[in-house]
């Protein structure tokens, strides 16, 4: 395949990006996304060229550090896929490709395709966790959890804090990532005793790093690698209202 590639690329956060053109040949239709740009870069590093900085990890759909907008979309065309987990089969011989980084406020580029995610890190430092004392692993998975709970549980930790979500989103919000960590405890037995100080601490942090509101568009759950659901942004408004309320009570 011979591809024309628009990439964004930007020195850092505090200097203006422009997209530059770029041609690749003879790509493979089996190569991955993540691939046909090391194809790139390895051809920019062999003319003395600055290569193109985008993030990558476990390039199996896990961390979700390969967060690019691809024509447009969070990942690219496909869903529920992230971008290490896309292929070249799914564009066509001669296409133009436009690749840029995360647009939020919250999230600023590091460099190119790069962009510095820290603030989900800090809504997780926020409250994020369960810190009370549930005995050793055994005992801890000795407590009786309906399989409903626990398969909601489940849905909501796979989340993988990629941020596509943010980018989704036309005012950057981040309630899909943030509801996701708070129904991954509200519902478990452990997570129960801290989830009042849980959920207000992690929203009045969200909002505090300049994530806007929710859209109720949808755009969140559409373009999630995970496909989580929005239905966790329900639990999180009613357990945040509950926590408000009973903490007016006392």
């Amino acid at each position: 395949m011979d591809l024309t590639l628009k990439i964004w690329r930007q020195a850092s956060a505090g200097e203006k990006g422009k997209f530059v053109d770029y041609q690749v040949q003879n790509i493979s239709t089996d190569a991955s996304f993540l691939e046909m740009l090391d194809v790139l870069n390895e051809r920019l590093v062999r003319e003395g060229e600055d290569p193109v900085a985008f993030d990558h990890d476990c390039r199996e759909g896990i961390c979700g550090a390969c967060s690019l907008y691809i024509n447009g979309r969070p990942h690219g065309p496909d869903k529920g896929i992230t971008t290490c987990q896309m292929h070249m089969r799914r564009f066509k011989d001669g296409e133009t490709i436009v690749i840029e980084p995360w647009r939020a406020k919250p999230f600023p580029v590091i460099k190119d395709l790069m962009v510095d995610r820290t603030a989900f890190d800090e809504i997780i430092q926020a409250g994020g966790y369960v810190s009370i004392n549930t005995g050793g692993v055994p005992d801890a998975n000795a407590i009786p959890i309906p399989k409903r709970d626990a398969d909601t549980a489940m849905d909501a930790a796979a989340c993988i804090g990629c941020g596509a979500c943010v980018a989704a989103c036309k005012n950057a919000s981040a309630m899909l990532f943030v509801s996701a960590k708070v129904s991954q405890f509200a519902v478990l037995p452990q997570g129960k005793i801290e989830a009042r100080e849980r959920v207000q601490n992690m929203v009045a942090k969200m909002d505090e790093l300049g994530f806007g509101n929710c859209t109720n568009t949808y755009a969140c759950e559409a373009e999630c690698p995970k496909e989580i659901s929005v239905s966790h942004i329900a639990r999180m408004n009613r357990e945040y209202l509950s926590a408000k309320l009973v903490s007016q009570k006392e």
